[in-house]
């Protein structure tokens, strides 16, 4: 009964008893049993969404499309942020997010990597499903486009302009889309029987607009810079676009910049971006449906959806003249 009123928040219980039965909770993992929860209640139910506490245009997109589809069954919407970098930490945030009475859990990246092959999903008891991942998982259903040929189109795109020397800013390793994204620039190159350079491969930092700024600095600053930037994720190529032109270059006639998403952001800078289209909303739309589905089953078979990816031509690709 003790343990009763703590996680519950009923009854009276001292503030060392509180802290007494939170560790022994922690300690062994424990999650409540959702379904005999949900006949106590008669609660709604509840879909919780792990994701990182970066605010993008990405996540919002996410949002919208996840809230489409619980507003649309009268489901509730719960949320849980923090870095995810590592293991532990997702563990974490999963297990607080179903305490907190989540019946299933939408992942985006990198959460789904650090979760998938986790021993605390089978303890978790509710389905998962995440977008926007690089691979299929083997224990997550995955709604995601083929990140390996999105990234091959564009980049040969960039190839056919005329260029020759090709940055690639790339992202934060724990995305297992960052993988499947430079497999595709490489595939690429090799296509075209040009050599990879590899100081001219930014691999850290996140998908943010600062990284793509620190990135910038670095390729930008050379003798012999790139002709042009492919990057993994719009705002990476926004701060891309933003410290070129801090270093006085004419876009896109000193440098072309591709993205990846398509985002409202990509849409909004000068120039405006050639960017790779992934149906973001719409993918947290269907991951989500996925979840509904899998609610009240005892056994939930795992998925993996492709969606299709389009090419959107804009102002930021120029040709390089004839040598």
């Amino acid at each position: 009964m003790t343990v009763s009123n703590v996680i519950n928040g009923a009854g009276r219980a001292s503030a060392a008893t509180v802290a007494t039965v939170q560790a022994a909770i922690a300690e062994l993992g424990y999650v409540p049993n959702l379904a005999a929860r949900r006949l106590a209640k008669a609660r709604a139910t509840t879909v919780g969404l792990l994701y990182s506490n970066r605010r993008t245009p990405f996540l919002d997109a996410v949002l919208v499309g996840t809230l489409r589809a619980t507003n649309a069954h009268g489901l509730q919407l719960i949320l849980r942020d923090g870095d995810g970098d590592t293991r532990d930490e997702a563990e974490r945030m999963a297990q607080d997010l179903v305490r907190s009475g989540a019946d299933a859990l939408l992942l985006i990246p990198p959460f789904a990597e650090q979760l998938s092959g986790s021993g605390i999903l089978s303890a978790l008891g509710v389905p998962l499903a995440a977008i926007a991942t690089g691979t299929a998982m083997p224990d997550i259903t995955t709604v995601r486009i083929d990140n390996r040929a999105a990234m091959q189109s564009i980049t040969r795109q960039v190839i056919a302009s005329g260029h020759r020397r090709i940055a690639y800013v790339a992202g934060p390793d724990p995305y297992s889309v960052v993988a499947a994204r430079l497999g595709g620039f490489r595939a690429a190159l090799h296509e075209a029987g040009l050599s990879e350079e590899a100081d001219l491969i930014v691999q850290h930092g996140e998908f943010d607009y600062a990284s793509g700024m620190a990135a910038a600095q670095t390729l930008l600053s050379r003798q012999d810079r790139p002709t042009a930037t492919i990057c993994s994720s719009d705002d990476l190529a926004a701060g891309v676009v933003a410290q070129a032109n801090h270093m006085g270059l004419q876009l896109p006639g000193d440098l072309t910049v591709t993205g990846f998403d398509d985002t409202i952001l990509a849409s909004r800078i000068w120039p405006p971006l050639t960017v790779v289209r992934q149906p973001v909303e719409d993918m947290a739309f269907r991951a989500t449906q996925c979840l509904i589905a899998a609610l009240g089953k005892a056994e939930v078979g795992v998925s993996d959806e492709i969606f299709d990816h389009d090419i959107v031509q804009r102002a930021s690709i120029a040709r390089v003249p004839h040598q």
